[in-house]
C-alpha cells in the first residue's frame, strides 16, 4: 500500500508543477514546447522501469503474479509502448473535440490537465475492476478484441474533420440538465449569468473528454491486461502513458494538416490490437512485432502523406 501512496502522489506532485509553474499562465504549446516535454514524459516512464526492477527484486510489493524482476521490468515497457500506441487514438479525438467547441489553443492545455486528473482516477477504478474480471472471465477479452475491430471500422468509414460534437446525442442531452453558453469567457470553466451558474465551452469540451477517455479505456485496458495482470505494472504504465498524452497532442497535432493519411495509420493500428486480442490464448505474439507493426503504420502514412502532398504541388 505504501508503494501505491508514493506513487500516486509523486505524480500528483508533477502535476500541481506542470500547472502550478511551467504552465502558471495560459498560452499556446509550440511544437519545440511539445517535443521537448514529450522527450521528458517518455524519459521519465521508461526510468521508471530501473523502479520497478527494484521494487520486484526486493519485495517491496505484493508480487502476486509471481514475476522475476527482469520479467516485470519487460512487461512494464511493453505494457507502456502499448498503452502509448493507442494513445494516439485518443489525440484525434481531443482535436475534434476542441475543434468542435472552438476551444482557443491557449487554454487546451488547462482543459486537458483536469481532464488527466479525472482518467487517473477513472482508470485506477477501471484496473481493478478488469484484473478481477480477467482473473475470473478470461473470455472478456474476445468481447474487447471485437470492440476495437469495430471502433477500427468505425474509423475507417467516418470523416473526423467534418464531425461536429455540438450536435451529438451526448451533448444534446447534457445540456437538459447543464446549463451551457458558447460564450468563452478566459479559462473559466462557469461562469455566471441572471444569478446562475452556467458551463462554458471549456468545461464541456473537458466532460466529453472525461467520457471518451472512458471508452477508450475499454480497448487500452484489455490490451495490457493480456500482457500482466498485476495491478501495479498495470496501474504505472496506464498512468505514464496518459501524463505522455498531454504533449503528445500538442506535437501530433502540429502534423495533422501536413499528414492527412495518419488516421488510416490509426485504423491498421486499432485492427492489429483487435486481432492481437482476439487471437492471445492462441497465438503469442513477440513484443517487438506490436513496435514493428506500429511504427510501420504510423510511418506509411507520413510518407504516403507527404509523397501525395508534394504530388499536388506540381
Amino acid at each position: 500500500m505504501l508503494v501505491w501512496v508514493l506513487f500516486t502522489s509523486t505524480i500528483l506532485l508533477f502535476l500541481a508543477l506542470d500547472l502550478g509553474v511551467f504552465n502558471r499562465v495560459s498560452h499556446e504549446i509550440k511544437t519545440r514546447e511539445a517535443a521537448v516535454w514529450t522527450t521528458v514524459w517518455i524519459a521519465m516512464a521508461l526510468g521508471f522501469s530501473g523502479v520497478i526492477w527494484w521494487l520486484f527484486d526486493g519485495g517491496s510489493i505484493r508480487n502476486s503474479t509471481g514475476l522475476t524482476p527482469d520479467a516485470a521490468v519487460l512487461k512494464y515497457i511493453t505494457g507502456y509502448l502499448i498503452e502509448l500506441s493507442l494513445s494516439i487514438d485518443n489525440v484525434f479525438v481531443i482535436a475534434v473535440i476542441f475543434k468542435s467547441f472552438s476551444i482557443p489553443k491557449q487554454y487546451q492545455h488547462r482543459v486537458l490537465f483536469w481532464g488527466i486528473l479525472g482518467a487517473i482516477v477513472f482508470r485506477a477504478i477501471m484496473i481493478f475492476f478488469g484484473v478481477a474480471l480477467i482473473n475470473k472471465f478470461d473470455w472478456i477479452i474476445y468481447v474487447f478484441g471485437v470492440f476495437l475491430l469495430y471502433t477500427a471500422y468505425k474509423m475507417l468509414k467516418t470523416d473526423n474533420s467534418t464531425l461536429n460534437l455540438m450536435n451529438s446525442f451526448i451533448f444534446r442531452n447534457i445540456r437538459k440538465f447543464l446549463p451551457f453558453t458558447a460564450i468563452i469567457d478566459g479559462e473559466k470553466f462557469f461562469i455566471r449569468r441572471m444569478g446562475k451558474r452556467i458551463a462554458t465551452p471549456l468545461f464541456m469540451a473537458l466532460l466529453i473528454i472525461e467520457l471518451t477517455d472512458i471508452l477508450f479505456a475499454l480497448d487500452s485496458i484489455p490490451a495490457i491486461l493480456a500482457i500482466t495482470t498485476d495491478p501495479f505494472i498495470v496501474f504505472s504504465s496506464n498512468i505514464f502513458a496518459i501524463l505522455g498524452l498531454r504533449s503528445m497532442y500538442f506535437l501530433i497535432t502540429q502534423m495533422l494538416d501536413k499528414f492527412r493519411f495518419i488516421n488510416y495509420s490509426l485504423v491498421m493500428i486499432l485492427a492489429f490490437v483487435g486481432l492481437k486480442m482476439l487471437f492471445a490464448h492462441h497465438i503469442i505474439l513477440p513484443e517487438w512485432l506490436s513496435l514493428g507493426v506500429i511504427t510501420l503504420a504510423l510511418g506509411a502514412g507520413i510518407l504516403l502523406s507527404v509523397a501525395i502532398k508534394q504530388k499536388e504541388l506540381k
